[in-house]
């Protein structure tokens, strides 16, 4: 086969191909036994196959544009590159899959008995022996590693996940709608707080679905590596809520909107999640739920502190005190202004699409820059630049 380049190509409509040529190839093997003979003083490729012989010019006679066409992405439009998948896959090559690979590390062993110390401490659930009228709900471990703000890891977390799938609506579940904070709702407090020179705190709820108390009768299997012995039969019998029930979100919403209810906390008409106290006229404190995530500020330090030491007693909760990243913001708070970020995930952006060392400017364009029809460089990849400009919106 011989590729030649060219721009005056001329058309043969009445030629045909010469079937009868090609008839002692039809329904041939490949032959992987080729040889290749390869000579530096020829400018031509032969390959030796029996009686054929094909031909190729230099690779330096091919365009650049030729070869940068290959490197373009022809992904169809709302599809994902197979290359971008992997790469997605190899986030989570830390973290382990099954119980048997976290088995051999100590850390995960440590998150997983954390985890069922969590959960007997809740009272959840209790071991009863297996019913026959009742169905019995699969569970499974759940591994994720926590990073800190500038990407270094903070924690390996283990969940005990229920298999929700297998539920059956108006059987093991009524309603499962929960609201969460909304974005807006969040910037809305943070300029508050700023204008009001208040300060942002942060509460982390643990194990927030297992508080949730279930209406209904449901039933689990024992966890895998955690099995009771000498009651290999038997299964849990849930009085609270497992992640992955269906359920569980509402039961947990209901459980601490009950909370506030009761300690005179007042529910914002136009937000389910945002609540607020006062007390007399010039004192208010202000908290928004954000699933397990709670932040609040006021006006009174000492209602803040009042606040966080009844929820620490009421739930199992750890302090992380000045509101420093929610919902992938970054907060920097100073004496006199409150400031939002995005600098880790910025960082993500550059190391996704190759940009972290690329020098840096103060426009994205260059004022003395010529622009040309042709300037040399090969076609644009028009997939790249859909992801970069979607990933800044």
């Amino acid at each position: 086969m011989k590729i030649l380049l060219s721009r005056d190509v001329v058309f043969d409509e009445n030629a045909t191909w010469v079937w009868k040529q090609m008839s002692d190839e039809q329904g041939s093997m490949i032959n992987h036994e080729e040889q290749y003979d390869l000579s530096n003083d020829s400018s031509q490729l032969t390959l030796s196959r029996g009686h054929d012989h094909f031909q190729s010019p230099r690779t330096s006679d091919i365009s650049s544009s030729m070869r940068n066409t290959q490197a373009f992405d022809h992904t169809p439009l709302k599809w994902r590159n197979l290359d971008d998948v992997l790469a997605q896959c190899n986030l989570c090559i830390m973290e382990p899959e099954n119980f048997d690979d976290a088995a051999k590390d100590e850390s995960w062993m440590k998150a997983m008995k954390d985890e069922l110390s969590m959960i007997e401490k809740n009272a959840t659930w209790e071991l009863v022996d297996r019913p026959t009228d009742k169905p019995i709900i699969g569970v499974k471990w759940v591994f994720k590693t926590k990073l800190n703000l500038d990407g270094s890891v903070q924690k390996n977390k283990a969940w005990l996940v229920a298999k929700g799938y297998a539920q059956k609506p108006g059987v093991d579940y009524n309603e499962t709608f929960a609201p969460v904070a909304r974005l807006d709702t969040i910037r809305t407090l943070v300029a508050l707080a700023a204008q009001k020179n208040w300060k942002l705190y942060q509460l982390d709820v643990k194990s927030a679905f297992l508080n949730g108390v279930l209406e209904e009768e449901v039933y689990v299997d024992q966890p895998d590596g955690f099995v009771v012995k000498g009651s290999e039969d038997k299964v849990y019998k849930l009085h609270k809520a497992l992640y992955g029930l269906k359920q569980a979100p509402r039961a947990w919403y209901c459980e601490i909107d009950t909370y506030f209810a009761q300690y005179g906390f007042a529910k914002s008409p136009s937000e389910a999640t945002l609540y607020t106290k006062t007390r007399g006229e010039a004192e208010i404190l202000i908290v928004s739920i954000y699933v397990d995530d709670i932040v609040y500020t006021g006006s009174c330090q000492s209602m803040l502190e009042e606040f966080k030491q009844d929820m620490m007693v009421k739930y199992e909760m750890t302090d992380l005190g000045l509101l420093h990243h929610f919902l992938g913001m970054g907060v920097i708070q100073t004496h006199t202004s409150i400031f939002l970020h995005q600098k880790k995930y910025a960082a993500s952006l550059l190391s996704k699409f190759g940009l972290r060392e690329c020098k840096l400017v103060s426009i994205p364009l260059v004022t003395t820059e010529k622009l040309s029809e042709e300037d040399g460089s090969g076609p644009a990849n028009e997939e790249q630049y859909r992801k970069i400009v979607g990933s800044l919106l």
